[in-house]
């Protein structure tokens, strides 16, 4: 879900971290298409060691897309979803790993966010079916001519979600994929994958983390691993911080704003649903060939650099003169911490700090002001001091009636602005293109203001949107006492019930951080009991899933960003009626029902290879550090393996108290300095354009991004990727028909792509 408007503010006040990614295109000749290869250098001009992916922002807009036609069946969907994946694995080159990581079962905490929101994209949705069919008949008793309505089969994206078939199956297809590419691409000889699947617990990139966590914990990390994540989620940012690697990357699709969508009702594009006039339609092309096409252009990817981020917190984050010595790190942390009171996943934002009102600004401001007197960092290891965060909340609460009031007063004004602006265009004294400020033209600072439907708002649709009533009214005196009463219908003036609101807040706070830096995945449900509470939702626990809700503003402004107020969900009522529905699950349902583990494959000229096939003479191996660039874990047989070479992996396990330690390892070298002294007030001088790829000599990004160019390197990979030959003893009594399981797969593999060209996702699991 990620924190909104964060990611638009960091780029626009930190530009240097964007880098535009270089991709090599396939080329065609004579109508084939050659791959490309990727075993050679990256033509970004940087080598990752690494490359983790978040896969859930991968499949939904492979299964549903927004801006282009959608996948006619789950066959479809699959393709897309490797292809998505090809060309992140084209970008970044891992030469080390790849993690792939499918959100499993969620805390507590993300499951009632993760409610909230279906609930209020639910309401959405009935909301637009009832305007579409009221502007339909305002259109047609116009006289105006719209096309028949047309029942579409819509995908049902509450599908991916942990337990379900669709996940299965993805899973499967997922598996076979990673076969087929280590055998047959070049690129992928030499990596390790590691697949977890939505059956094993945790939020994906919660599972990376603690991933890059477990392992840099171990003797044998190799503390100058570069490591790239892929996801959209701006609290990725503070999760790469929160690991104090040297080396850490995250790629993401470059936001383009104002995309042209058609017309809800007519079907065409240039205008919106309220604009809709039920004119005849205009011919696409000169026999009408482009009727039914919607004008879609390839999707970009940006990096963000997590070293230059930290480059800009130093000089913001230094102070002079500190009663005790200053660690960097530490402030780092404390930085990631004070980003919780802006928002995230699981506790609702503060009401008097918004980013866009420059809230992260306010509360460094104050943390520099207030520190000289905590005595220390707020922060460590992922555990909070809260006395010194007292202070800072201390310093807050003083400033908040002029903050509410200016609020206030700035929604007054660009009101006004807005109909002098409107007056002017009419009369034809201004364009619409100078209504545009220069700044929301820039595509790296991309909105993050997402509907609960993951469609991007517009201003006038917040504009038009009737705004809620809002009873607490923060910014006239008096607002503590109507805040308590209405919120929580007691008086403001009930110390015991204030201080068990600022326990559970604050209990809250401790538990988002150490998540964040101590995370310890557990499951509190199986994962298809998520699907058979959606069936549950007609018996004994129908008063948790009301037909109709309030929606709480909480110092918003529009009803789509407020909190659903909703009945919270008693776990021992719900199972309770979970017990009595498990007698009737099938052996297949029971199946899905049951957690699992990582999966780690690696090709044939892999040297861990050797070492897997002595698994099939012992039950469990521990991974020799030398054989994985330092990567150690537990590895077993599957039980009921999809391939011959599916083996479990298990993360380095610790005792119970023991703490992962935030600072930056011993031996790690930090980046050369990227910033020079102009990059430090570079941020708000309108559009800025980063440069192409990781060689800041490459010519900056044109004005037409079609026509980008610039060298790619021929120079080969900063470090020496080969990899020994690890030979285990010889057996007299090895198992022959496992020993070539590997041949088995390269036949087997090659034979499916020669009967079909193109495997098929869906029935490759049925014919083994």
């Amino acid at each position: 879900m990620g924190v909104p408007a964060f990611f638009r503010w960091l780029s626009r006040k930190y530009p240097s971290i964007i880098v535009h990614c270089l991709e090599e295109k396939a080329k065609e000749y004579n109508g084939f298409k050659i791959p490309v290869d990727t075993s050679k250098p990256n033509p970004n001009e940087v080598e990752f060691d690494n490359l983790y992916l978040d896969m859930n922002g991968i499949i939904h807009p492979c299964t549903h897309p927004e801006d282009k036609p959608a996948p006619k069946n789950e066959d479809e969907m699959m393709v897309a979803i490797f292809e998505y994946i090809d060309r992140l694995f084209n970008i970044v080159r891992p030469r080390r790993v790849l993690y792939m990581a499918i959100d499993g079962v969620a805390p507590r905490a993300k499951m009632n966010q993760q409610r909230s929101r279906r609930f209020r994209a639910s309401k959405e949705g009935a909301e637009l079916t009832e305007e579409k069919s009221k502007m339909r008949e305002e259109v047609i008793q116009r006289g105006g001519y719209l096309p028949p309505e047309e029942i579409k089969e819509r995908f049902d994206s509450n599908c991916i979600t942990p337990g379900t078939e669709f996940m299965d199956n993805l899973a499967k297809c997922l598996r076979y994929y990673i076969a087929d590419r280590l055998t047959n691409d070049p690129g992928w000889h030499n990596i390790t994958v590691f697949l977890s699947d939505a059956s094993v617990p945790g939020e994906g990139e919660h599972k990376i983390m603690d991933f890059i966590r477990r392992q840099r914990a171990q003797p044998n990390h190799d503390p100058n691993t570069h490591h790239c994540l892929c996801g959209a989620d701006a609290d990725l940012i503070m999760l790469g911080l929160a690991t104090h690697e040297a080396n850490f990357t995250i790629i993401r699709e470059e936001f383009k704003p104002n995309k042209p969508r058609p017309c809800a009702l007519c079907g065409q594009m240039g205008h919106e649903i309220k604009d809709c006039q039920g004119l005849a339609r205009e011919k696409q092309g000169e026999h009408d060939e482009f009727a039914d096409t919607v004008p879609v252009s390839e999707q970009e990817f940006i990096f963000i650099r997590l070293a230059v981020l930290r480059e800009y917190l130093e000089k913001e984050l230094t102070m002079a003169s500190l009663p005790f010595p200053f660690d960097f790190e530490r402030s780092v942390d404390d930085w990631v911490f004070m980003c919780f009171f802006v928002g995230n996943d699981f506790l609702p934002h503060l009401p008097s700090l918004e980013i866009r009102e420059g809230a992260i600004d306010r509360l460094v401001g104050i943390y520099k002001d207030v520190v000289h007197k905590t005595g220390g960092y707020l922060t460590e290891n992922g555990f909070v001091n809260l006395e010194r965060v007292e202070l800072i909340m201390q310093a807050v609460g003083v400033a908040e009636d002029n903050i509410f009031k200016k609020r206030k007063d700035d929604d007054v004004r660009p009101h006004n602005k807005c109909c002098l602006l409107s007056t002017l265009h009419r009369g034809g004294l201004v364009t619409s293109d100078s209504l545009l400020c220069p700044s929301s033209q820039s595509s790296a600072g991309g909105s993050d203001d997402v509907d609960s439907r993951g469609v991007k708002r517009k201003a006038e649709d917040s504009d038009s949107e009737p705004e809620p009533e809002d009873n607490v009214r923060l910014w006239e005196e008096g607002w503590k006492q109507r805040y308590y009463k209405t919120k929580f219908d007691v008086d403001a003036t009930d110390d015991e019930f204030r201080k068990k609101v600022v326990q559970s807040y604050v209990e809250g706070l401790c538990w988002v951080l150490r998540y964040y830096y101590q995370v310890i995945i557990r499951a509190p449900f199986s994962p298809a009991d998520l699907q058979l509470i959606r069936v549950l939702c007609e018996s004994s626990i129908i008063d948790f899933y009301p037909d109709d809700f309030a929606i709480d503003l909480n110092g918003k402004k529009y009803a789509w960003q407020g909190v659903a107020l909703l009945p919270f969900v008693d776990e021992r009522r719900l199972r309770a009626a979970l017990a009595d529905v498990y007698p009737d699950l099938s052996p297949e349902e029971v199946r899905r029902n049951s957690l699992g583990s990582d999966v780690i494959f690696v090709g044939k000229s892999h040297p861990l290879c050797d070492f897997i096939r002595e698994l099939y003479r012992a039950e469990s191996h521990e991974i020799p550090a030398e054989l994985c660039h330092g990567i150690q874990g537990i590895l077993n047989l599957d039980e009921d393996p999809i391939l011959p070479d599916k083996i479990k992996f298990k993360d380095p396990q610790y005792d119970d108290g023991f703490v992962f330690k935030a600072v930056v390892l011993p031996g790690a070298k930090i980046p050369n300095k990227v910033l020079k002294p102009g990059d430090w007030e570079r941020s708000n001088r309108g559009p800025w354009r980063p440069q192409l790829g990781f060689n800041p000599n490459l010519m900056k990004i044109p004005p037409n991004p079609s026509h980008r160019g610039g060298q790619y390197s021929n120079a080969p990979p900063p470090r020496n990727y080969h990899q020994g030959n690890y030979r285990p003893p010889q057996r007299d009594h090895y198992p022959q028909n496992q020993c070539e399981f590997y041949t088995f797969l390269s036949l087997f593999q090659t034979e499916i792509l020669e009967n079909t060209r193109v495997m098929c996702p869906v029935t490759c699991p049925r014919i083994v």
